[in-house]
């Protein structure tokens, strides 16, 4: 569908929420089912559009340089645990650099809606997210991915090569197809009920196991805090729904066979001690054994990809932009730069 027809379908418009103004509220009583009261690093807007039948709208920051500009946007995609406000960092860093940057809660996710009933795939979402830069007018951006934005952005570049300078897919899941190497199907109503358990102790223990290859920081407890927060929070059973329909998408729809596809210059960021890989809990033993082996997913993947770079950050876990965020973002601009 043409850019304007479809934005004139969607009644797209953006709208600043808030800013920086309140501390987080205290997560003893959860935040709200779009996580009010949890304090973001940049100020806040709604982008409002209808999809699927429904007015929706997705939390998205939206930061100018504050260095000299360089003319160019990064575009910032989240993972499943993660939200935009967990980009602060490497938000910084780029914008230190001259980039415009964009970093957006995908639906279902943080400060965004979180339908009664939605058909999630990577195709709606990276659609979504393509209506919102239109709206703001970018028409070209880097598409920089993490975990499950990771393949998120991957779709989004096999989706809109032509809008996507750079692609760069930080620890991204996805290098494997879980269900083709014996993972057991899980049915969403089974991914609820394991939602619907969430608590922050059982987020910092997995956390620090896989994402973090055993180590743990304070600054992380914040993200532990935001995640089962929401969780916990008034909208408890419409936020464990939508993580249920998302882990289902996740599981049921690999980008993992369209990679060689990819036209676009990628980069490859990868921490090899990351374990990451879902379904791995319920997986029999010599199934869990082959899984998220990061040491050999990078590289194999660079091989998938054509002309695409692998820059291995040794020892780091599945989210190196926050392990060391100084280390990784000035090789990230750098290698962006090139």
């Amino acid at each position: 569908m043409h850019a304007l027809t479809r934005l004139g379908l969607a009644l797209t418009c953006t709208l600043p929420l808030h800013a920086l103004a309140a501390p987080d509220a205290s997560p003893a009583d959860g935040y709200g089912p779009q996580l009010e009261g949890f304090q973001y690093p940049y100020p806040l807007n709604h982008f409002r559009f209808s999809s699927q039948g429904q007015a929706l709208e997705m939390g998205y920051m939206d930061v100018a340089p504050s260095g000299k500009a360089n003319g160019r946007t990064a575009v910032l995609m989240h993972g499943k645990n993660f939200c935009a406000a967990t980009w602060e960092d490497s938000i910084e860093a780029l914008s230190a650099a001259g980039y415009r940057v964009v970093a957006a809660d995908q639906i279902g996710f943080c400060t965004s809606s979180k339908p009664e009933n939605y058909q999630y795939s990577f195709q709606q979402l990276a659609d979504n997210t393509h209506a919102l830069l239109t709206s703001l007018g970018i028409d070209k951006a880097d598409i920089i991915g993490h975990s499950t934005g990771g393949m998120l952005a991957a779709r989004y570049a096999l989706m809109y090569p032509q809008n996507s300078a750079h692609l760069a897919l930080v620890n991204p899941i996805g290098l494997e197809d879980w269900k083709a190497l014996g993972v057991p199907w899980r049915s969403v109503d089974q991914w609820y009920q394991r939602e619907l358990k969430l608590t922050a102790e059982g987020v910092r223990k997995y956390e620090q196991s896989t994402y973090y290859a055993g180590h743990w920081k304070p600054e992380y407890d914040r993200w532990v805090d935001m995640l089962a927060g929401l969780n916990k929070g008034p909208g408890h059973k419409r936020v464990a729904w939508n993580s249920a329909l998302i882990y289902d998408m996740i599981f049921t729809q690999p980008v993992y066979y369209e990679l060689p596809n990819l036209a676009v210059p990628t980069l490859l960021l990868i921490g090899d001690a990351d374990t990451t890989a879902i379904g791995s809990d319920i997986a029999p033993p010599d199934v869990k054994a082959k899984l998220g082996n990061y040491k050999v997913l990078g590289k194999d993947t660079a091989k998938r990809i054509p002309g695409s770079r692998l820059i291995e950050f040794p020892g780091k876990g599945h989210a190196p932009q926050m392990e060391d965020p100084a280390g990784f973002n000035k090789v990230l601009i750098e290698a962006l730069a090139k």
